[in-house]
């Protein structure tokens, strides 16, 4: 069974904001583990523990984009495999270890366990990323995490490269990998935001971006 930590259909912006600041989503799991060029663990550190009036925040156009070309992304999807799917329309939360949450993009239909899909867009400059059958390890990191959190048998994720082609793929359960993520975020969350104790940082490019923002 699923944990639901808050139904999201109508829910505010602002107070979705709000929920993800109570623990970790699939999008930071792979800031935490180091996995994300585009954004760090000191990021996700100062999203979660900074105290900020969350009214005048808005997604930047890159975000924008994604969320309304989802449901293109998962339409084509259907089309492609033959699968039916859903929204969830559910924030969940893992049993053991409730910091880990999950607002996830579809849940396919008919299944005998949960099994869900990843939806992803892509610039044509990043399709080299996706040649050959290669995911990009920080949304790898997202779908393990999402099966962590719904104790879900796999999880697909597909991805329109604008313009280009679209892809799609099933990432089947791996439990060490999902343990050695778990423990990844256990000591981030427990020892970084908990206490407030910012992490070090870790020489990546999203990291020296991000200190010399401020």
């Amino acid at each position: 069974m699923c944990n639901i930590l808050a139904k999201t259909k109508n829910l505010p912006h602002q107070e979705w904001l709000r929920l993800r600041k109570q623990g970790i989503g699939g999008s930071d799991a792979g800031a935490v583990c180091g996995l994300n060029p585009y954004t760090s663990a000191m990021d996700v550190f100062f999203d979660k523990t900074r105290k900020e009036d969350l009214s005048g925040i808005e997604d930047n156009e890159a975000m924008r984009m994604g969320r309304d070309l989802e449901d293109y992304v998962a339409q084509r999807f259907c089309e492609e495999t033959g699968f039916k799917v859903r929204r969830s329309n559910k924030m969940y939360y893992h049993e053991q270890y409730p910091f880990m949450l999950a607002d996830v993009d579809r849940l396919i239909v008919g299944q005998d366990k949960v099994i869900g899909l990843e939806c992803k867009t892509a610039s044509p400059y990043s399709a080299e990323k996706w040649k050959d059958g290669k995911i990009p390890a920080h949304y790898l990191a997202q779908c393990y995490h999402y099966m962590a959190v719904l104790n879900a048998d796999a999880w697909y994720i597909a991805v329109v490269i604008y313009g280009r082609e679209f892809k799609w793929q099933r990432i089947e359960r791996d439990d060490e990998i999902i343990q050695n993520l778990i423990s990844i975020e256990k000591d981030f969350w427990e020892n970084h935001v908990m206490p407030e104790i910012m992490p070090k940082p870790d020489g990546s490019e999203a990291t020296e971006q991000f200190v010399n923002s401020y």
